[in-house]
């Protein structure tokens, strides 16, 4: 029951660090782009509409969802199985979330910046090293979160199983 207490405060946590995150967003609508956005820039809908930011806000919003659902489905079926459930150590599934999150974090919004020094306008124009790169980081990432939160669900499948194996 610790491990998935665990999973959702780290999750409601980085919930609530995906919300601080979309005041960049609104700033960077308010402010406008640092580069100018041409017509083939307009006809990239995978550009999330001029906020380079957007995708990784958008993963670590939902990821912290994703972790207070595994978290609070744990505790539920670690209080309804019976003892000898067996109660898996989860704590490689807890710090591959938040590594996985805070990973797409670092490279999708300060990363950005850094890529941007690297391959000045990469976003706005076709620079197709540099975003896919960037885009790539964040991929990586979104791939530790996702390990992690398939050891996470097993561990939830397994307690969630001792509970339709116990005789009423």
């Amino acid at each position: 029951m610790t491990i998935g207490a665990r999973f959702a405060k780290w999750g409601l946590g980085l919930f609530l660090f995906g919300v601080f995150l979309t005041f960049g967003i609104v700033a960077h609508y308010c402010v406008g782009a640092r580069w100018p956005t041409g017509e083939l820039f307009m006809q990239n809908i995978t550009l999330w509409w001029a906020c380079p930011w957007t995708l990784s806000v958008a993963a670590v919003q939902a990821g912290g969802l994703g972790m207070v659902a595994m978290g609070l489905t744990s505790m539920v079926a670690a209080r309804a199985a019976p003892v000898d459930a067996g109660d898996r150590d989860g704590s490689a599934a807890l710090w591959l979330c938040v590594i996985g999150l805070l990973g797409v974090f670092a490279v999708g919004y300060p990363g950005y910046f850094v890529f941007d020094a690297i391959w000045p306008g990469y976003y706005y124009s076709p620079i197709s090293v540099g975003k896919n790169t960037w885009l790539l980081g964040q991929a990586l990432f979104m791939a530790v979160y996702f390990v992690g939160a398939l050891l996470m669900f097993g561990a939830v499948w397994h307690a969630l199983n001792a509970i339709n194996a116990r005789p009423v």
